[in-house]
């Protein structure tokens, strides 16, 4: 009875943002926030990959990660996406967790523009003029 008139009162929600607050603020924590950063990011791109799995069913697309326009995309996320966690946990190495998080944005970008037709060109031919 306690526990129903705590949320119809509202001091359970209260108590919910307080653990929420508590858990963003870990995040500026030296070591422990880095390693909850990482941990947090690459399992979203995880997510992310997978959510894309409903869309058109597993099977599709694991053949469409795996053509012969993505296979390298493909490859290159997924190489990010480990390499991210071995930096952080196997070789405790934090600047190098931090530079393949962002490999893992860049080659996510790059996978996700191979998607769109013609997209990857226009976006070398657009980086080419701006080098010039």
């Amino acid at each position: 009875m306690d526990k129903l008139k705590s949320v119809l009162s509202g001091e359970e929600s209260r108590r919910d943002d307080r653990t929420v607050l508590e858990g963003v603020c870990m995040l500026f924590i030296p070591r422990i926030g880095l390693m909850l950063f990482i941990v947090f990011y690459t399992f979203g791109n995880i997510c992310a990959l997978c959510s894309t799995m409903f869309l058109m069913g597993p099977l599709k697309q694991l053949k469409r990660m795996c053509d012969k326009t993505r296979a390298l995309a493909t490859t290159i996320m997924i190489t990010c996406l480990v390499l991210t966690l071995c930096a952080a946990f196997w070789w405790k190495n934090f600047g190098l967790a931090l530079l393949f998080c962002i490999l893992q944005v860049l080659s996510f970008s790059w996978y996700s523009l191979s998607y769109i037709p013609c997209a990857r060109e226009a976006i070398m031919k657009m980086v080419a003029i701006c080098l010039k």
